[in-house]
């Protein structure tokens, strides 16, 4: 089961949206979950882990049959420098591969392009416990004729309670 994940942000609150999916290209989910938790800390460039991995963490406790997770973000933030997706496989024990899809380029970022649908702007795609190359090719064939493939979008819509 490979899982997609998004946060989104109110003052005090953060919101995390979840939905599962069987496989790579399935259009709907097999199951939906969100989670509130406090803001843990104020935005950092280059530390959004410390902000996201609280709601994260708190959406995916029960989620036990995952072999991989999207998170909204970057895995990797250079070649020896961790992002969301590696500060997340480390807390959960290296157990669970986790792909980053990041909307914008982050400077020595190993992230690689994915271009989607009709659109010029690409997806930065990085990974952790999944070969980056095979984890962009995936992301390219999802559902959803647009940039943002249908499940992460849904993720996003559950995060925003729309």
């Amino acid at each position: 089961m490979i899982a997609f994940v998004d946060v989104h942000y109110g003052e005090l609150r953060a919101r995390a949206g979840c939905v599962v999916a069987a496989g790579w290209r399935d259009e709907r989910p097999v199951r939906e979950a969100v989670a509130e938790v406090d803001v843990a800390a104020e935005y950092v460039s280059g530390e959004l882990y410390r902000r996201e991995l609280p709601p994260i963490l708190a959406v995916l406790t029960g989620q036990d049959d995952l072999t991989c997770i999207v998170v909204d973000g970057h895995a990797w933030l250079g070649p020896d420098r961790p992002g969301l997706g590696v500060h997340l496989h480390r807390a959960l024990g290296e157990r669970i591969a986790v792909v980053g899809v990041a909307k914008n380029p982050f400077v020595g970022a190993p992230a690689i392009p994915v271009l989607r649908g009709e659109s010029a702007r690409p997806l930065w795609v990085s990974a952790i416990g999944l070969d980056a190359a095979l984890a962009a090719a995936e992301i390219a064939t999802m559902h959803g004729e647009h940039r943002i493939p249908t499940l992460l979008r849904r993720a996003d819509h559950l995060a925003r309670g729309t």
